[in-house]
């Protein structure tokens, strides 16, 4: 996780917040020089760049624009061929372009790498849907996590924040399970969560310890997968049985239809600390924070509006009943 590039991300949005809340003070109360400027038909380019800024990156809780259309979102067309420069010291981030890295590097802005949160403009693997505080049903204030997405072929992700009552071997004996007995015996003190509403009878693994055998990398530091090494790697001692987070079914989305919700504000995307992702996963919990309410944590660490909406929406936590 020491080399994350949604960290450097995560400063970019943190210091285009400060910049763009600035210049937006400044347009709101413009000097004569400004306004003569304007008026003669100036250079306003310095002026909007600030606010143009802003409106990307923060994302507006009408969830369209003035003609009630979905605003479009940026399907990194133009990032796939960008080169690196060796002044990314190593950063892996995509998104960064050759104009942000004087951003990055000169930025004062400082974030806890190990507990942020931010929206984003797109789904993309990793990142995960914070439920709207109006949604109900089993999604109520959930936080799922995106396994895959295309608009074509539609999208699945797993509940992260449903933690079920006992462990593994406790809740294999409970319910019906096609799970292998092997499985159930080595993981046997693993912890369980509630993962969605399709295929409840299945079971997937979501863990940090690395991309063994038929795991599959979500972003830095996340894994979901592998389970066959992952029982080696506990059998042999080096992976702690607790630090793999079992979930049981999971969420599914037809084609189109997860952007659709998105639209209408049923769902915030957010990009959030490999930390707070593996929070019942072996995560670490070092931090003050609503430790027991992930939906809560996250949307304090998103701030502003959205610190008040988690204050007036507080509800059960984490440990609920689920079916």
């Amino acid at each position: 996780m020491n080399n994350d590039w949604r960290v450097f991300r995560a400063r970019l949005v943190a210091q285009e917040q400060i910049e763009a809340s600035t210049s937006n003070n400044d347009l709101i109360t413009p000097t004569n020089k400004e306004e003569k400027t304007y008026r003669h038909g100036g250079d306003i380019g310095d002026m909007f760049a600030d606010a143009i800024s802003s409106i990307f990156s923060r994302r507006d809780r009408d969830h369209g624009t003035a003609n009630g259309q979905p605003d479009k979102i940026f399907h990194g067309d133009t990032v796939g061929g960008a080169s690196v420069s060796d002044d990314l010291l190593n950063c892996e981030d995509p998104f960064v372009s050759r104009e942000e890295l004087p951003i990055l590097l000169s930025s004062k802005v400082s974030i806890d790498k190990d507990k942020w949160a931010h929206t984003i403009p797109h789904i993309e693997p990793g990142c995960v849907l914070v439920a709207n505080e109006k949604l109900g049903g089993v999604f109520h204030q959930t936080v799922v996590l995106i396994i895959d997405h295309s608009e074509s072929q539609g999208s699945n992700g797993i509940i992260i924040n449903r933690p079920l009552k006992g462990n593994l071997q406790d809740v294999a004996a409970m319910q019906n399970t096609t799970l292998d007995l092997s499985l159930r015996l080595a993981f046997s003190k693993a912890p369980v969560t509630y993962g969605g509403p399709v295929n409840s009878d299945q079971f997937s693994i979501l863990h940090g310890f690395g991309e063994v055998e038929g795991a599959k990398k979500l972003a830095p530091g996340i894994f979901v997968g592998g389970s066959e090494a992952l029982m080696n790697e506990v059998r042999i001692g080096r992976l702690d049985p607790k630090h793999a987070l079992f979930v049981k079914g999971h969420a599914a989305w037809v084609a189109g239809q997860l952007t659709r919700e998105i639209a209408k504000g049923v769902w915030y995307p957010v990009s959030c600390s490999s930390n707070l992702i593996l929070r019942y996963a072996g995560g670490s919990m070092t931090h003050q924070g609503h430790t027991s309410d992930l939906w809560s944590d996250v949307m304090h660490c998103l701030g502003d509006d959205f610190s008040s909406i988690a204050n007036s929406h507080a509800g059960r936590g984490d440990h609920r009943m689920m079916p």
